[in-house]
């Protein structure tokens, strides 16, 4: 950044507190930073460490028991910590704007979509009808196909990309100088995520315009932002060029949170993710010494008594740390669970194969339409073996896993079947020890855990249901899974309510193995959480595959994620299996078309540049798909193959194209091999 030119945002030892019963709880603790124009600038940290909180204070939209308690926040060389609520709202009008995590919720479900754009410039003073006009072209700019059928659609009518890049358009209908990105790809496909961080930085370059981006992706922090700056219980600990700190940490927590990340191929069956022993403080927790010394495994009695300092690093960054020389050499953290097996359970096996589902279709019925939305689906599951099903939205992975707990029924032919028993099509026709023997990991748990009973309630009514034990038995074992989970003894009669999102997930995952299960379905049970948290979720996961022997179906769009924890995976595409093999195989190549485009959206966390295989339009409707293979108007590989006609007239079978490994393409596995090398 120059030393002449004014920076778009600063914040200068700012603070911030909560009031809670009657109390300032401080959130923000003497945070610093600046932001130049055409700069993004990027804040990481686990959740409750303060990054929305200094978000809402550069937009002066703090909740209203949130105060400035010290310090500046300069916009454009003006101090804008007491300017009036008129002033406030001409800034948020014109010079700043933000990008919410969920557009869902940032988008109004009762207007059409052209008219909440429309309102932006109205607000500007633009007429109604170029206040449309322009609506339509701020679609076209973030790469929205057909404007005009968008701009008569309601929130729910659109996909999770579309409806994020709308939210875009909102943002950028001011021309803001300044634009803040609270978790704007969180929940995304790697695909729709690189198309909305490809748009974000064809923005920056043609306006000019200051990102102040938030984020617990790593990966897309280290691709998008120029500077980094890593929050710590509202302290800010480390901060420098983005590179240079990926590269170099040099603050105990910046080690931790890298090591977290199941990243460089990494596979569970060899490697143990690190973790940070220990959880974030609670709000408002006050320090003599430094914020990280209760969780850091280098703190000595100087750093429980002592505040430290920001120390320069080789002249490339700076770090809050009285031992920043040895961070990069600190001891590995690795927890493992003590838990009382359940493998005794189920100790008659008649083969090698656990589950096998054969020939699953699903069609539902839409606008008076019948929509196949799974076709002719068949895979088996071994002992012990993890299944990864990775794919963009709508491609049928949650659908499968419906389809196999029974919450929904398959079309006549198909058949699930449960180490050698044939299972009822719906829950309702399953015996309860077929239910106990397949439970599903939810991704929010907020909303599957019931809020009025208390965590040990929630667990032993599960037993007490799926195993027949009585009500005090039920409750021991309630104890002994949650405390397996590492869940505190003084947490088990509380409320999921009074629990962290990582705690939540881990009360879930106890009740999933309330009925000792052959199977657990986990459907994005780390999408939410940070990669701390994700680290000892998935270390969590594993062990108690090891321990009982367990089998796990993951779903995710998280492809290190899917690639540390799957032992085999399947690729979908509009209900269809694409691609089937071992993680090593599918990963490694050759791939099918539509998996080279997924593997190339997913952001390098060393930085390293690949090749982005970009697939053109957008997924076609279940209920209209193309004619031949279904991916041909979106297939990278199509043109020039010299199987143009055959793909577009001819659906390809599920072929083996390598020993135990599967793929649905007419070109030939050696001529995609030679493309893609």
């Amino acid at each position: 950044m120059s030393t002449t030119q004014t920076p778009t945002l600063e914040l200068r030892n700012l603070e911030v507190a909560y009031t809670v019963r009657g109390i300032d709880r401080q959130v923000l603790r003497d945070v610093s930073l600046s932001i130049a124009p055409g700069e993004a600038y990027g804040l990481v940290g686990e959740s409750g460490c303060g990054k929305s909180t200094a978000a809402f204070a550069a937009m002066r939209y703090l909740p209203r028991n949130g105060k400035i308690t010290g310090g500046s926040i300069i916009f454009e060389g003006k101090d804008i910590v007491d300017i009036g609520e008129t002033d406030v709202a001409q800034l948020r009008r014109s010079a700043i704007s933000m990008v919410y995590q969920n557009p869902a919720t940032a988008l109004n479900p009762t207007i059409r979509i052209g008219k909440q754009i429309a309102e932006v410039f109205e607000l500007n003073g633009v007429s109604k009808t170029d206040a449309m006009k322009l609506a339509q072209e701020s679609l076209v700019k973030v790469q929205i196909a057909d404007p005009e059928r968008v701009m008569r659609r309601y929130a729910h009518q659109l996909s999770g990309g579309m409806a994020q890049r709308v939210v875009i358009a909102m943002a950028l209908a001011s021309n803001p100088r300044l634009l803040v990105m609270d978790e704007p790809t969180t929940g995304l496909d790697a695909t729709v995520e690189a198309e909305v961080l490809d748009l974000v930085r064809e923005l920056r370059r043609d306006t000019g315009t200051a990102v102040l981006f938030i984020s617990h992706n790593l990966g897309v922090i280290r691709n998008m932002c120029d500077r980094v700056g890593v929050l710590y219980a509202g302290a800010l600990v480390e901060q420098g060029a983005t590179a240079e700190i990926f590269k170099n940490p040099s603050h105990p927590y910046t080690v931790g949170l890298l090591r977290c990340i199941p990243r460089g191929g990494l596979h569970k069956s060899t490697d143990r993710l690190d973790t940070i022993p220990g959880t974030p403080p609670a709000l408002g927790t006050k320090y003599e010494g430094c914020v990280f010394a209760s969780r850091c495994s280098l703190a000595d009695d100087k750093c429980q008594t002592e505040l430290p300092q920001m120390v320069e690093i080789n002249g490339a960054h700076i770090a809050r740390c009285f031992h920043s020389d040895k961070a990069s050499s600190m001891p590995r953290s690795i927890e493992k669970i003590d838990y009382a097996s359940q493998a005794d359970v189920h100790s008659v096996h008649n083969d090698d194969t656990l589950l096998s589902i054969s020939h699953l279709s699903k069609i539902f019925t839409q606008d008076g339409h019948k929509v196949r939305v799974i076709n002719d689906v068949s895979f088996n599951l071994g002992f012990g073996e993890t299944l990864g099903l990775v794919g963009e939205s709508g491609s049928g992975k949650t659908t499968i896993a419906k389809l196999l707990l029974g919450l929904v029924s398959p079309e006549e032919g198909g058949v699930v079947t449960l180490d050698g028993k044939g299972l009822a099509q719906t829950l309702n026709r399953r015996d309860v020890s077929d239910v106990g023997s397949m439970q599903i990991v939810f991704q929010n748990p907020d909303q599957a855990l019931n809020r009025r009973h208390s965590v040990t309630r929630i667990i032993s009514r599960a037993v007490e249901r799926l195993r027949g034990f009585s009500v005090d038995d039920s409750v021991v074992r309630a104890h002994e899974l949650l405390t397996g989970m590492r869940v505190d003894e003084s947490l088990h009669s509380v409320r999921p309510a009074q629990l962290s999102g990582g705690l939540k997930q881990r009360v879930a995952i106890a009740r999933a193995f309330a009925g000792a299960p052959q199977i657990v379905v986990c459907d994005e049970p780390t999408s939410a959480l940070d990669v701390s948290v994700q680290a000892a979720i998935l270390n969590l996961l594993v062990d108690l595959q090891k321990k009982d022997n367990t089998s796990f179906i993951f779903i995710s769009h998280d492809l290190g994620v899917v690639r540390y924890i799957s032992d085999r995976i399947a690729v979908l595409y509009l209900g269809r299996v694409v691609e089937f093999g071992t993680s090593q195989r599918v990963f490694n190549g050759p791939f099918h078309p539509y998996t080279e485009a997924l593997l190339s959206s997913v952001p390098n966390i060393d930085g390293s540049i690949r090749k982005r295989i970009p697939l053109t339009g957008v997924v076609p409707s279940p209920s209209n798909p193309p004619s031949g293979c279904v991916l041909n108007p979106r297939c990278p590989r199509k043109a020039g193959s010299g199987f143009e006609t055959l793909c577009e007239t001819e659906e390809p079978n599920l072929t083996e194209v390598e020993p135990g490994h599967f793929m649905r393409c007419h070109i030939p596995v050696a001529n995609l091999k030679q493309l893609q090398s």
